[in-house]
């Protein structure tokens, strides 16, 4: 079939170049256009980006010519890599003018209309796309993937909670620096340092995931009743949220019955053929000292999640560690997965 056009919203920024790499000879999309800041637009990309990312500037998008985040660029899906204050009125906009929009902001994840999406997760949630359209009169739509830590978290939980049912869990997240984007946290503020505090992080982890692991009801989701609390630091590592979860459950599993349904957990059909689909969706690992970024984030070409050091734990249930790679799934990988299920769902054609 001919390749859909995309767009890349925010495209010299760190997600933005990792859409930029990730596209590269996509099986399914072509990129057709690159947006920017009024820095760079006018200007070839090769010359306008700054370049943050391991390797060369793909070739395809050297000689484009970097354009303003407006409608009126030729694609049909805008992959999403708007700074919040920006993607909060540039992006229903662009629904309104027919784009498919694939967002990695925070802005509209908590519309009641609007899917917060991990294809493994919840692909049934893209429903509430026919009534966004209609309640919002928009030819297009906004979908968005989740805040990178709840991402691999979340994964692990829909395995647990579909096997045990999840009632309440407490967290820890180590998080890297490149989660804050570039230039990111002050090196005098990081280096030899943790920085225990992100701004509105807490929020979104204790959220997020009852969103998504939520049920389908009408026009909206009805929120899973578990409940999350957590603790979110900003440590000195480049790429790779990790993770500390000690979750309770109804049926309470042993460290075996669980890695087991971790081990043996798969996507939905309609996900598992998807171009950035990990083939592995989950990865257990039992070693006693993994997961850890540096060997692990890399994964399912930072596309799968990664487990470890499953134990009982005296005040819940069960005690873990999550590892996923926070700009590949937890930002640009998961809003290019989502793209690929709504063009396997038919939503874009």
């Amino acid at each position: 079939m001919p390749k859909i056009k995309v767009a890349i919203l925010g495209a010299t920024g760190a997600v933005g170049q990792r859409f930029v790499q990730l596209l590269e000879n996509h099986p399914w999309f072509e990129v057709s256009a690159l947006t920017g800041s009024d820095r760079t637009v006018g200007q070839k990309y090769g010359a306008g980006v700054r370049w943050v990312l391991s390797g060369p500037v793909p070739e395809y998008a050297r000689e484009m010519i970097v354009l303003p985040t407006e409608p009126g660029f030729d694609a049909q899906i805008a992959f999403s890599a708007l700074p919040t204050d920006i993607a909060k009125e540039a992006e229903p906009k662009l629904a309104a003018a027919g784009y498919g929009v694939c967002s990695n902001a925070s802005s509209h994840r908590m519309w009641p209309d609007v899917p917060l999406l991990i294809p493994e997760v919840n692909p049934d949630h893209t429903a509430l796309i026919a009534h966004q359209r209609q309640a919002r009169g928009w030819p297009g739509f906004i979908v968005t993937n989740p805040n990178c830590t709840s991402t691999g978290v979340t994964i692990a939980l829909r395995a647990l909670h579909n096997a045990f049912t999840l009632t309440r869990g407490f967290m820890v997240s180590m998080q890297a620096t490149s989660g804050a984007g570039y230039p990111g946290v002050a090196s005098l503020d990081i280096l030899d340092n943790v920085v225990p505090y992100i701004g509105g992080e807490e929020e979104k982890f204790e959220t997020e995931p009852r969103k998504m692991l939520g049920k389908l009801a009408a026009d909206q989701i009805e929120f899973a009743p578990f409940v999350l609390a957590a603790h979110t630091n900003r440590v000195p590592v480049t790429d790779g949220h990790l993770v500390c979860a000690s979750l309770e459950f109804a049926q309470k599993p042993s460290p075996e019955e669980a890695a087991r349904v971790l081990a043996d957990f798969r996507a939905p059909e309609i996900v598992q053929n998807l171009p950035s689909a990990p083939k592995q969706v989950i990865e257990v690992r039992s070693e006693p000292d993994r997961p850890q970024p540096r060997r692990d984030r890399d994964a399912g070409k930072g596309m799968a999640t990664v487990v470890g050091r499953l134990r009982p734990d005296p005040l819940f249930h069960l005690r873990l560690v999550i590892l996923s790679h926070n700009t590949i799934r937890g930002a640009a990988g998961g809003a290019l997965l989502n793209g690929e299920l709504l063009v396997a769902q038919g939503m874009v054609k």
